[in-house]
């Protein structure tokens, strides 16, 4: 583990307005409004926030701009949003919006070359790769499907394998990749440590740890274990299972270098 100052990072998944949270991508369940929660986030300790609105690629249409856009005025730590955005231009109205990342999984899918235009365009610190990733039954070595549009359904099955992916995307200029594990995601029994370790090694940007917290350990884990420079998290969150102050503390503990909750994060 490296010296370098980890993040704990709270993700508010959006359908049609609300705040919700499933089982690997289904089963929602309401857990607030977007913008108090991003406030109350903020005032929490948290170091970034992420805002996925999570139908928008499966609906075919674009993200939800009113709600990115009152969600930034309350924040004062960076801000990620993805779900839907295919183009520059889309990349562009989220950033002026107030977001200070955004993330592309599908539309990279479709078309790798949005990331290096999107790289050159705003820089690769603005660019994240979000990767939805299934573990292939039976592989050895293993190996992880990288799925697209997975608002419903569990999305849909890519040409392409994970590991591979992530070290494509990096080469176009992404500089950061969050890696969820689909078989992982709201189970609560832990991330897919053997998926962060295999991308964490085979790239040089950040790698954020997503899909499958259900307790402190498990974040301690993704990032010791996981080699993952960050922890997105949801339910443990939304649900007041842990607060971040209790997080933070959990890992200061365990040895891991991290901000105090009580310290305020700075923008990227």
């Amino acid at each position: 583990m490296n010296g370098l100052t980890k993040r704990i990072i709270p993700c508010l998944d959006v359908k049609e307005g609300r705040v919700v949270k499933g089982v690997r991508f289904l089963e929602h369940r309401d857990a607030g409004d977007p913008v108090e929660m991003a406030e109350w986030y903020d005032s929490e300790g948290a170091d970034e926030l992420v805002f996925y609105d999570i139908t928008a690629s499966a609906e075919g249409r674009g993200i939800m701009l009113d709600v990115v856009t009152r969600t930034a005025r309350k924040l004062f730590i960076p801000l990620t949003v993805g779900g839907g955005l295919r183009s520059v231009e889309d990349m562009r109205r989220m950033l002026k919006a107030g977001a200070d990342k955004v993330s592309i999984n599908t539309a990279a899918v479709e078309n790798p070359d949005l990331i290096s235009q999107g790289a050159d365009a705003f820089g690769s610190q603005c660019i994240v790769l979000g990767m939805d990733a299934m573990r292939v039954p039976g592989s050895s070595p293993s190996r992880w499907n990288v799925r697209t549009h997975t608002g419903v359904e569990g999305g849909r099955a890519s040409e392409l394998e994970a590991v591979e992916w992530a070290i494509r995307a990096t080469e176009l200029g992404a500089g950061e990749i969050v890696v969820n594990s689909m078989d992982a995601d709201g189970t609560k029994q832990g991330y897919d440590l053997e998926l962060l370790r295999a991308i964490s090694g085979a790239v040089s940007v950040p790698v954020v740890a997503s899909g499958g917290a259900g307790n402190l350990e498990h974040l301690h884990q993704a990032i010791t274990e996981g080699m993952a420079d960050a922890v997105l998290a949801a339910s443990i969150f939304h649900f007041r299972t842990y607060s971040i102050a209790e997080a933070k503390a959990f890992l200061a503990k365990q040895g891991v270098p991290i901000r105090p909750a009580s310290q305020p994060a700075e923008m990227g």
